[in-house]
């Protein structure tokens, strides 16, 4: 392995170990004249920097624009940049895009997302709780078991599960509703459920968004079912945000921010266009950018921010 393939592999590590998300970009097939070369890599981050290579400026783009939008829809995309007048041509699992700054030759890479596993919290060391780690890996959770004093439940977590049976659970289950993690839920019986409800400190909204008993009416008995109902149920939940919350729905460029470690997937940013090419460029930070009578420009290229730096007025800019 190379110094920078090493380099490479290491960083990808370390964000996966922040619980980041980013795209790991490799280039499967390049057609000169192209300065990349089947096997380069780069690793795009959330913010839309990219690290590594696989192409010039004007491919990068390319790569930026599609790869934000890989990790806003979770799904891997064979990305082929061509020369010509900017156009798009999209089919399932895969985008043509034209780009009339490319020299010549043309370029396909494929757009892998790397998202982090949902991140579960489970309050206790019970059977159930041991049960819940066991098989939430099973099922693409990252589990990890605390007690109820050192829970730090986060907005970004998929879920908090109480299953101590009794010891530490009221703050916990505080914590969690006020961080506005989605499912909340309490092992206990009905009787007991009801009076840990009644003493929290929250109002009757967040009171309510508790599962308790916790999970679907199975039948469950043995801390294994009685786990696989709770896990059941907490998928269902998250199929039901996810239908009621598009990821087609983008923020205003003015609203995007990196999301903080442990967010599932980042919505894709706004898009503006490149006054002097037309190209479509994802409006982030990490995209080359220049104020304008207080307007952000965006370009593909140097090129082109060059252009426009040297004769604004030539350009009409695109809301």
């Amino acid at each position: 392995m190379t110094s920078t393939a090493e380099s490479l592999a290491a960083r990808a590590n370390e964000l996966a170990g922040r619980r980041e998300p980013f795209v790991h970009a490799t280039v499967v097939r390049a057609q000169r004249p192209t300065i990349a070369h089947a096997g380069d890599t780069a690793l795009v981050l959330s913010t839309g920097e990219i690290q590594g290579f696989v192409g010039g400026n004007c491919v990068e783009a390319s790569v930026r624009e599609y790869s934000l939008q890989a990790l806003a829809t979770q799904e891997p995309l064979l990305l082929r940049v061509v020369p010509g007048e900017p156009s798009r041509t999209a089919e399932e699992g895969a985008v043509e895009v034209s780009n009339p700054c490319l020299s010549g030759g043309a370029i396909e890479i494929f757009l892998q997302p790397r998202i982090p596993a949902p991140r579960v919290l489970v309050v206790g060391t019970t059977p159930v709780a041991q049960a819940l780690a066991t098989l939430g890996s099973g099922v693409g959770l990252a589990v990890e078991l605390t007690d109820g004093d050192s829970a730090d439940p986060r907005t970004d977590d998929a879920a908090l599960i109480v299953a101590s049976h009794g010891k530490a659970e009221e703050g916990a289950l505080e914590a969690a509703l006020r961080a506005g993690v989605p499912y909340v839920a309490l092992v206990a019986s009905e009787i007991r459920g009801a009076a840990v409800l009644d003493s929290l400190d929250v109002d009757d909204v967040l009171r309510g968004r508790v599962f308790t008993p916790a999970g679907l009416q199975l039948g469950a008995r043995t801390p294994g079912e009685i786990a696989l109902s709770i896990l059941a149920q907490l998928i269902g939940e998250r199929s039901k945000a996810r239908h009621a919350t598009p990821a087609a729905a983008v923020p205003a460029a003015e609203s995007y921010a990196a999301p903080s470690p442990g967010t599932a997937a980042p919505a894709a940013p706004a898009s503006a266009v490149d006054p002097v090419c037309g190209m479509n460029v994802p409006a982030v930070e990490s995209s080359l950018h220049v104020q304008h009578k207080g307007v952000t420009v965006y370009f593909c290229s140097p090129g082109c921010r060059a252009a426009f730096r040297k004769d604004p007025e030539r350009y009409a800019l695109v809301p």
